[in-house]
């Protein structure tokens, strides 16, 4: 039997804010682990993120074709969900070239660039200015 070094898989990297995400698509029947955990339990049971995690794999027919493992680091778990999708959307372009198109198309290989501003000089954070006394 092989162990999860030797095995065989797909490599995708992903971002989104400040959140970095780092997949690998392993020949399998569909579970995610996300940092060692399974996905319910690192997403806290919410179905709905659950659900955005894998509609790449939704768009293409394979939910039950991939173990999927996944290192997120950074960010909050909005911003982990997007780098996620993008990481395995990217794996699976590696994997199947020609599902490229298909996912371009639904915008799941596009990085979201919006990025948090940096704090100005003379601001209390990027825009937010002093109260303006008349008196």
């Amino acid at each position: 039997m092989a162990t999860a070094a030797t095995k065989k898989y797909f490599y995708g990297l992903g971002r989104r804010k400040s959140a970095t995400a780092r997949a690998r698509l392993y020949s399998g029947k569909g579970a995610i682990t996300i940092n060692e955990k399974p996905a319910n339990e690192y997403l806290d049971e919410n179905k709905t993120l659950l659900a955005e995690l894998t509609d790449p794999l939704a768009l293409v027919g394979k939910q039950k074709d991939y173990d999927i493992t996944i290192r997120v680091s950074g960010g909050g778990t909005s911003g982990q969900v997007d780098a996620m999708k993008l990481a395995i959307s990217k794996a699976l372009t590696v994997e199947a070239p020609d599902l490229r198109t298909t996912l371009k198309k639904a915008e799941f290989l596009r990085r979201d660039p919006r990025e948090k501003e940096r704090k100005h000089y003379g601001l209390r954070s990027a825009r937010k200015r002093e109260q303006y006394s008349k008196r």
